[in-house]
């Protein structure tokens, strides 16, 4: 191999509303905002190849990690992806917390709700750990693990 992968940048959601999103992430969650800004539509369509694309991009530092959420307000004909964890493609993120019952009450009032009731693993690297996926409004799963010291 030739090259070698350094590290993480971040990790990246489309959401239909910003502010929404980042009040989850912000208050919710209790990540930090470190910038919110509209991007150049001419450069983001030779980035991403959506012609007509105009958005707004924020970055949320997570505990060791950046999350990008972007709100694309052009072009009108964009869609909703609509998947299942078992549909090839999904994505979700999961982050360790030490009280599941306690992020499910803070993420509640952002509209995130339980995909089903949270479950003690029974195998791998989170035997015995509490373990729930939830789903926000605009279908983002994040997976909540329970972590006890």
């Amino acid at each position: 191999m030739t090259f070698k992968v350094v590290g993480t940048n971040h990790t990246s959601f489309t959401v239909s509303d910003l502010e929404r999103t980042l009040g989850l992430f912000r208050d919710g969650l209790g990540f930090e905002v470190t910038s919110k800004a509209p991007r150049d539509p001419k450069l983001t369509e030779r980035i991403t190849g959506v012609l007509g694309a105009d958005l707004l991009i924020a970055f949320v530092r997570a505990p060791g990690h950046m999350i990008e959420l972007i709100e694309y307000r052009a072009p009108k004909d964009k869609g909703r992806v609509v998947s299942r964890p078992c549909d090839t493609g999904f994505a979700h993120i999961a982050f360790n917390v030490d009280d599941v019952d306690g992020v499910l009450a803070a993420v509640k009032p952002y509209g995130v709700e339980p995909i089903s009731p949270p479950v003690t693993i029974d195998q791998g690297p989170n035997k015995g750990r509490r373990v729930v996926y939830t789903r926000d409004p605009d279908g983002i799963t994040i997976e909540f693990i329970e972590v006890r010291s």
